[in-house]
């Protein structure tokens, strides 16, 4: 039987600058299992699609989190992100 997550790459990273906003992309890619090139990709499909956007600190990316920003989909129509991540992430307290 093939091996399935529940979440989708999509989520983990975005979970993932949800709780380290200033992570690495390099860091990213081993934390979900994937290629840095997969990750430069979701983060540009994240920041595209109004989730997050990105900040250059010095050699850095700081990444915010628009909790307030509406999930897409037929089935989280009204969804804000931030009521999803808390729900997911409960200690995160910017959200």
């Amino acid at each position: 039987m093939a091996e399935w997550n529940f979440l989708t790459n999509h989520a983990n990273v975005l979970l993932c600058v949800t709780e380290e906003p200033d992570i690495r992309l390099r860091d990213l890619a081993v934390r979900v299992g994937i290629s840095e090139r997969a990750v430069k990709r979701i983060v540009s499909d994240l920041e595209g699609s109004g989730y997050i956007s990105r900040e250059r600190l010095g050699r850095r990316n700081h990444y915010l989190v628009h909790s307030e920003a509406a999930i897409a989909g037929p089935m989280t129509r009204g969804l804000q992100l931030g009521a999803l991540l808390s729900a997911i992430l409960p200690v995160v307290s910017q959200l």
